[in-house]
């Protein structure tokens, strides 16, 4: 498997379940660390990237099919622009349970093979197998390999947490957390135990 592109072993638990916000752009930085700082779908790191413009907050199922759920935590996912857009309206295969090392492959060339039917065509409706993708999977990997073996403080930065991990226990939303224990997980709390790995 390409350096970077390791898609989660089981299917993701949500950690955080604030709620009562009046607009979903709220949740930002509750999604940012459910999600590991990356996208869902095809795995890019803020680290990788400019922060700003760059990510969005997907609803899985689709405003226009679901609009009472336009802002139900839950419904809510980090994504990345690009993934986003192809999505698009469109509902698909909860991408939490379905990308997951056991039903995902990426190879050394950069393709990505889904081993069941829903995880191929969650993989067919975002493209995440053209040749762009491709290429941008194994350029990455390679920069990460090149970084690893002659610069490890440039491994620590592309691999590892951003600065501003959000801490999630300032913020207060109008009708609390129903996983508060979630707090505590976090990547802001783990880092100020001293428990944050250098890389993921």
């Amino acid at each position: 498997m390409p350096s970077g592109f390791n898609y989660a072993d089981s299917p993701r638990a949500r950690r955080h379940g604030r709620r009562g916000y009046s607009g979903y752009a709220s949740y930002r930085s509750w999604l940012r660390d459910e999600f590991c700082f990356r996208c869902v779908y095809c795995l890019i790191r803020e680290q990788w990237g400019r922060t700003v413009g760059e990510f969005d907050l997907d609803h899985f199922l689709p405003q226009s099919l679901e609009p009472h759920q336009a802002n139900d935590y839950d419904n809510l996912i980090y994504s990345c622009a690009t993934c986003n857009v192809a999505k698009g309206n469109r509902a698909i295969p909860d991408p939490t349970s379905t990308l997951t090392a056991a039903q995902v492959i990426v190879h050394d060339d950069g393709a990505i093979s889904g081993l069941t039917q829903e995880a191929e065509r969650l993989i067919r409706i975002l493209d995440l197998n053209d040749e762009d993708y491709r290429r941008w999977r194994r350029t990455w990997s390679r920069i990460i390999e090149l970084a690893e073996q002659y610069d490890a403080k440039l491994h620590r930065q592309l691999m590892g947490f951003p600065e501003d991990l959000p801490n999630l226990s300032r913020l207060r939303p109008p009708e609390g957390n129903a996983r508060p224990e979630g707090i505590e997980a976090s990547y802001f709390e783990q880092r100020k135990r001293g428990a944050l790995a250098p890389v993921y």
